[in-house]
């Protein structure tokens, strides 16, 4: 859920992500529901890659939020953030994370994570844990699977009916070619015949003088 709220820079609040569009986002504040562009040159950061200083590393936002909201008991903050001191500021954050890192943390960044939790729980919003958010990414990322495996069988069928056509196409071609050859030797063989016959025909026409000739001698 924290990975669609946004922090845009020099503007108060958070905004859900509504749409993107070419080199800019729609965001909509969840303070008054207008609805804005933020552009590419705006500075915009996800309340899921929020973390904050401690002296034993960085602490994602949500395990900060899930603390405050444990302080009070999933209530508003009991602080008067507005008109709270510097120092009232600090010791109040120091309850909810001892180990904050008083260099880095200023008060306006206490006031501002406080203002935060006030925003997302009057738009009921009350589920701060990374867990939630890594089950969407791991349901997200097994639809995208699922998505990548139904293409890849389609055009992988796609590419098998294509195989089983070309294969078709080309026993029918060998068939033809087949019969043609087929064809080809039968008239070579009449063909063939008829020039054996023709030339017995022709021989035999010829040897029936010969036969008159040589009686004729004989008789002579």
């Amino acid at each position: 859920m924290l990975k669609e709220i946004l922090a845009v820079s020099g503007k108060p609040g958070l905004f859900k992500l509504v749409s993107r569009a070419k080199n800019m986002l729609i965001v909509e504040s969840m303070t008054d529901g207008k609805r804005i562009p933020a552009y590419a040159r705006d500075k915009v950061i996800s309340l899921g890659d929020v973390t904050v200083y401690t002296t034993e590393g960085d602490m994602p936002v949500s395990e900060i939020l899930t603390k405050i909201k444990e302080k009070e008991n999933g209530g508003k903050i009991s602080l008067d953030i507005s008109k709270a001191q510097p120092n009232e500021v600090r010791a109040y954050f120091a309850e909810i994370v001892p180990d904050f890192d008083r260099d880095k943390v200023y008060p306006t960044d206490i006031k501002k994570l406080l203002k935060w939790y006030e925003i997302l729980i009057t738009n009921g919003i009350t589920d701060f844990s990374k867990k939630e958010e890594e089950e969407e990414e791991q349901s997200e990322e097994t639809a995208t699977d699922t998505t990548g495996d139904t293409a890849a069988a389609a055009a992988s069928s796609k590419d098998d009916s294509t195989v089983a056509k070309s294969a078709v196409a080309n026993a029918a071609k060998l068939k033809t070619t087949a019969s043609t050859k087929r064809k080809d030797a039968s008239l070579t063989a009449v063909k063939s015949a008829a020039s054996v016959a023709a030339k017995s025909s022709s021989k035999a026409k010829t040897s029936t003088p010969k036969k008159s000739v040589v009686g004729a001698k004989r008789g002579g």
